[in-house]
């Protein structure tokens, strides 16, 4: 009897901590379908089964969980309104919108995870996709600007750079937002995957100090000495090895006192030690990605490349993410 009542607390546990995950599974369907700007007037399921060529068995299920969590709410006549604005991403034609974080975790993370017994059983890993996958990794990076920008814009202001190059650019973000700031620096994106690069291009074309580059970070080497580097969320595409190789080339491209300003999360870190778990467990899972540095391999980096660590600020404690801030010797 004992044993049965072990097993059924359990089981509840089990129940009430996999609870918010259907949080992020309806704030998914509803973000990938833009159910909830179908939603934003009252209508009935009929309709927007209709407007959006829907299942309609499927759509009623959604709407159904939406009403329970409190995302939709019915109004009169079987009409099913979007509530609670704030709490769902907004439209996928926001390119700000926060469903592709959503997005990502969805198609990305969590299948990933769900196929750790078979990677361990078979002994083999995944290969992380850089045309399938690539867009939607930049689109959610850039989620991080919005609190790592102004962390950056402080470095910047300090160390009045003349030229800066964004290592792994993304979508051109950190590029915009700095250039905007401080117009007169001649800033340089490079881009590894070619539809980021093109799309980095696109976003930067009005800002003609902003040169964009598609090429191997690895095997590019700039036209001359730089004042600034910036890597912002790409270390885990890089192994350690290589983390060596490009912090010594970083800082022969820096000038005497160039500054190298890294945003990343950080393993085992005062702060966000549960998020850079699963994390670190997710990117393990790649034959082509790599687990996140600590704060001692960092400190290690900066020592073998003739730089050295000056601070480490936190960006977001909840996920461990920080700003690091490196000088040459």
């Amino acid at each position: 009897m004992i044993r049965e009542y072990i097993r059924l607390f359990k089981a509840r546990g089990y129940m009430k901590r996999n609870l918010p995950f259907l949080y992020s599974w309806h704030a998914y369907v509803g973000y990938e379908l833009d159910l909830y700007e179908a939603f934003k007037k009252p209508k009935t399921v009929d309709e927007v089964s209709k407007d959006l060529t829907l299942n309609e068995d499927l759509l009623v299920r959604w709407v159904e969980v939406g009403g329970v969590i409190g995302y939709l709410k019915q109004r009169s006549k079987q009409r099913y309104q979007t509530v609670k604005r704030f709490m769902v991403p907004s439209s996928k034609n926001n390119p700000r919108s926060t469903g592709v974080l959503l997005k990502e975790m969805m198609e990305l993370h969590i299948p990933t995870l769900i196929k750790y017994p078979k990677l361990m059983r078979e002994d083999q890993k995944e290969t992380f996709d850089q045309k399938e996958h690539g867009m939607v990794v930049a689109q959610t990076s850039s989620l991080l600007e919005q609190l790592a920008v102004p962390r950056v814009m402080k470095v910047i202001k300090e160390a009045k750079p003349k030229t800066l190059v964004d290592v792994g650019c993304g979508s051109g973000g950190y590029l915009q937002k700095l250039s905007n700031k401080f117009p007169k620096v001649r800033m340089t994106g490079i881009e590894l995957n070619e539809e980021v690069a093109e799309e980095a291009a696109k976003n930067c074309q009005e800002q003609e100090r902003i040169k964009i580059i598609c090429a191997d970070v690895q095997e590019w080497t700039p036209e001359s000495k730089v004042d600034f580097v910036m890597i912002n969320n790409v270390l885990h595409y890089v192994s350690s090895e290589e983390r060596v190789k490009l912090f010594k080339s970083i800082s022969q491209w820096l000038n005497k006192k160039g500054t190298l300003s890294v945003v990343t999360p950080i393993h085992n870190s005062k702060h966000g030690g549960q998020f850079s778990s699963v994390f670190n467990s997710f990117f393990t899972a790649f034959e082509n990605l790599y687990p996140l540095p600590s704060e001692k391999d960092l400190q290690e980096l900066a020592r073998s490349s003739g730089m050295k660590v000056e601070r480490m600020k936190p960006i977001i404690k909840e996920g461990g993410w920080y700003q690091i801030t490196l000088t040459k010797k």
